[in-house]
């Protein structure tokens, strides 16, 4: 496969635009009804509940699999299962240790071309959604267990403050310091095998995750952000 092939594919299936779709298909144009945005939070406060559980799942496997795919292409000799050169040519592209950060740099920007598709869809004129839950998927496919810290992260700050926003935006800043810090404790940090890629990815995606969080920012501070609250029996 070629390495620029990865990429590309993240970029389309992150373009997609599943919660304007599902809302289509329920007779409503999402970018005209509450906040205007295409994610997840928005379709399930306009539509649903099932339809926002449905795009939240949807925006976070088109981040994914296509890093998966590149997980499974990008190889490392070394690092990756303990196979013949010939075993791992089967698989993709191989590369030696001390190329490491070629096969991290190449799965890194699969990741990234997916959030981008995601916030940049060129299928309605290059908007999108924030990419919170397609960068979950990104990460759940890079940091696995760093993810689980990540979620309980983000529960304790939306049950702490009702805002769904301000869990994002938290949960986005806190990628960094994890990242560095899991490199720490295993190590890698001392010998230097640590992922640079990684962690300027992490960098990358709180930025934006902020970036794109922008209006809501302006609204928490005007008192206007919509605050999820517990409903009366």
């Amino acid at each position: 496969m070629p390495l620029w092939l990865p990429p590309l594919i993240a970029f389309i299936a992150g373009s997609i635009p599943f919660g304007l779709i599902i809302a289509r298909v329920k007779g409503v144009n999402i970018r005209e009804q509450g906040s205007g945005n295409i994610g997840a939070t928005n379709v399930l406060r306009v539509i649903g509940k099932p339809y926002g559980i449905a795009c939240l799942l949807l925006d976070f496997l088109k981040g994914f699999l296509p890093t998966l795919l590149a997980i499974s292409i990008y190889l490392i000799i070394g690092k990756n299962a303990q196979m013949s050169v010939e075993s791992l040519q089967e698989l993709g592209t191989i590369f030696p240790v001390v190329d490491a950060w070629k096969a991290q740099t190449l799965i890194i920007l699969t990741g990234l071309a997916a959030i981008l598709g995601h916030n940049y869809s060129p299928w309605i004129g290059f908007k999108g959604g924030k990419g919170i839950a397609t960068s979950g998927g990104v990460l759940i496919a890079l940091m696995p267990v760093g993810v689980l810290i990540l979620l309980l992260i983000w529960l304790l700050l939306f049950f702490g403050t009702r805002y769904v926003s301000v869990a994002s935006i938290g949960t986005a800043l806190a990628v960094p310091f994890l990242t560095i810090y899991g490199s720490y404790s295993h190590g890698y940090l001392a010998d230097g095998t640590w992922n640079k890629p990684l962690f300027i990815f992490s960098i990358v995606i709180a930025l934006m995750a902020t970036w794109r969080h922008r209006s809501n920012i302006i609204d928490l501070k005007n008192g206007r952000e919509h605050k999820f609250t517990r409903k009366k029996k």
